[in-house]
Formats: C-alpha cells, sequence, structure tokens
C-alpha cells in the first residue's frame, strides 16, 4: 500500500500546485495579487504538470517494454 499512497499523495500534490496556479492567475486578473506571487504559483503549476507528464510517459513506456518481453 506504500506505492499506492505516494501516488495519492503526488496526484493531491498536483492538483493543488494546478489549483493554486489558476487561482493566482484569477487574482491577477483582479488586480488582488502580487506579480510576483502570481508568476511563481503559475511557474510552479507548469513545473508540475510537465513532471506528472514526463512521469506518465516513463510509465507508459516501461508497460510497453514490459508487454514486448517474450514469456
Amino acid at each position: 500500500a506504500a506505492f499506492g499512497d505516494l501516488i495519492k499523495k503526488a496526484a493531491t500534490d498536483t492538483i493543488q500546485a494546478l489549483r493554486g496556479g489558476e487561482k493566482a492567475s484569477a487574482n491577477a486578473v483582479t488586480g488582488t495579487a502580487d506579480l510576483t506571487d502570481v508568476v511563481e504559483a503559475v511557474t510552479n503549476a507548469e513545473l508540475t504538470l510537465q513532471t506528472v507528464v514526463a512521469v506518465r510517459d516513463r510509465l507508459l513506456n516501461a508497460y510497453q517494454e514490459i508487454m514486448r518481453l517474450p514469456i
């Protein structure tokens, strides 16, 4: 269950980072946010998304390699 917990925490952290970026962007539009905070939150969200995509690609590649192994 430790691997499952790790995946669950990673997913939760990813969602929180993306929501933080969205919230900061919305605050920037309304003029209620500091520009530095907005840039930091959006950059964090972008990096998080890039990491998730990279991990997904690696997992898919590993799965494909396993499926190609002779039985």
